[in-house]
């Protein structure tokens, strides 16, 4: 029998892989001449028996895989099989229900409270846009605005420039910065 075609099995005999264990022991001492004898021929008959098994198991591998190849089972289809059932078992265990129930749980309650957060946050803004503060500001940045598109998107050069609205918005800006936080309300104090 080849050495390749055996596999994964071992190909030095159980006497070769024995003597590396029992390196110090010395028995030959101990038992007599005529046990040694009878050591010797069962030693020999279970070498024999065991080259006999791997010939026997050889052949049973190489029928196998001949069997798999007529009825078009491959290595992949083995794998596939194999890591379904697997994944069929493990889903099947008490510890992966309970995880994946928790783990459910756990993830409705994050969307439950991202909701509520959420929820939060707009009630708040809402609240902060109906406050005096914010209408008065937003009153501003619109008339700020309408200003700007007039000064701009007129037609006549009374208004000036581009160039001359930003760099009069700009001063205006910082003229209100300096007596407070006080934004232009009319075209006049924009064109300063």
């Amino acid at each position: 029998m080849e050495p390749q075609a055996q596999g994964l099995l071992e190909t030095q005999s159980l006497h070769e892989a024995d003597e590396d264990v029992v390196t110090d022991v010395d028995f030959t001492n101990m038992i007599s001449e005529e046990e040694k004898e009878e050591l010797k021929i069962e030693l020999a008959k279970l070498e024999d028996e065991i080259s006999t098994l791997r010939q026997v198991l050889a052949a049973k591998e190489k029928h196998l895989v001949e069997i798999k190849q007529k009825l078009g089972i491959s290595l992949m289809n083995e794998l596939k099989q194999n890591f379904s059932k697997s994944w069929h078992d493990m889903q099947t265990t008490s510890a992966y229900k309970k995880t994946h129930e928790t783990l459910s749980h756990a993830g409705q309650k994050a969307t439950a409270a991202i909701s509520n957060v959420g929820t939060a946050i707009s009630k708040k803004f809402g609240d902060m846009r109906n406050s005096p503060t914010f209408k008065s500001f937003e009153e501003k940045v619109e008339t700020t605005v309408t200003s700007l598109k007039t000064k701009v998107g007129g037609t006549s050069h009374t208004g000036g420039s581009f160039e001359e609205v930003l760099s009069s918005t700009a001063h205006a800006s910082a003229q209100s910065s300096l007596a407070g936080t006080r934004l232009p309300e009319s075209e006049e104090e924009l064109q300063c």
